[in-house]
């Protein structure tokens, strides 16, 4: 269950989706996938190619199955 609120602007207003931070525990069998995992231990192959190449124990922020940043990066 997640806390968003899209009255605040929390959600995605295409999708209805939001971000969220998962840390990357494995390859995937694609180069543009890693198999990501959540604070709760939840597991899921996450799409990559945007911020390719990650390595294990990055933790990258995960908008509707592709990772759009990594999590503490400075811009």
């Amino acid at each position: 269950m997640s806390d968003a609120n899209p009255d605040r602007g929390d959600v995605c207003i295409t999708c209805g989706d939001v971000a969220v931070p998962l840390r990357v525990v494995g390859s995937g069998a694609d180069p543009g996938l890693a198999l990501c995992a959540a604070a709760d231990g939840r597991e899921e192959t996450v799409e990559v190619s945007l911020l390719a190449p990650v390595a294990v124990g990055e933790e990258l922020l995960v908008h509707a199955g592709t990772a759009i940043a990594r999590v503490g990066e400075q811009r």
